[in-house]
Formats: structure tokens, C-alpha cells, sequence
């Protein structure tokens, strides 16, 4: 079993940058895939980053050149961090790890989850 837990979400405003942190509970970064998602109110679950195994990276087209998806092996820790938000931006933001290989998310993992609300 895998627990993931989200940290460093808050009230920002417009234009301000914060740095969301999901912890690992063991070493998982060699077999799992690791992805950022986001969920704001009335709205589906969607897709910002992803970082790989061998750290590749892909950014959802609204975030792009504004968040950077990173991780610390050693800290079994992956990092999303936001600059630049809009208000769009406010949503829960979720970690997620999926195994490599694997087709369908009945294997995934996920944290529970850390608001982010971006206002003036």
C-alpha cells in the first residue's frame, strides 16, 4: 500500500505563486508515474501535470508556463509549483501515483486532497 499526502495549499491572490508538496509513504518513483489533478466546484476532476519514472513531463494547456511539476527521490516527495495563478486556478488539488505498465486506474493511488483559492 501506498499514502499520499498533499500539503501547502491556501488562499492566494491573483498573480501570487504557491508551492503544493505530496509525501510519499515509501519509495515509489522507480514503478509509479506521478500526476497533479484538480477538481474545482461543479466541474469534473482534470488533469495538470505529470512527471514519469524517467522525468518526463506534460502540463495541461491552461497551465502551461505557469506550473512546474518536480520531485525529491530522496524525500519521496513530488512538488507542484504555481506561479502566476488566476482565479480559474481555484480548485483541490490532488496527487496521484499510477503504476508503470498498467492499463486502467483500478492500481492508482491518491491523496486526499489540498485547496488551493485564488482571490482578491
Amino acid at each position: 500500500q501506498v499514502q499520499l499526502v498533499e500539503s501547502g495549499g491556501g488562499l492566494v491572490q491573483p498573480g501570487g505563486s504557491l508551492r503544493l508538496s505530496c509525501a510519499a509513504s515509501r519509495s515509489i518513483f522507480s514503478t509509479y508515474a506521478m500526476g497533479w489533478y484538480r477538481q474545482a466546484p461543479g466541474k469534473q476532476r482534470e488533469l495538470v501535470a505529470t512527471l514519469t519514472s524517467g522525468s518526463s513531463t506534460n502540463y495541461a494547456d491552461s497551465v502551461k508556463g505557469r506550473f512546474t511539476i518536480s520531485r525529491d527521490n530522496a524525500k519521496n516527495t513530488v512538488y507542484l509549483q504555481m506561479n502566476s495563478l488566476k482565479p480559474e486556478d481555484t480548485a483541490v488539488y490532488f496527487c496521484n501515483a499510477h503504476p508503470r505498465g498498467v492499463i486502467g486506474d483500478e492500481w492508482d493511488y491518491w491523496g486526499q486532497g489540498t485547496q488551493v483559492i485564488v482571490s482578491s
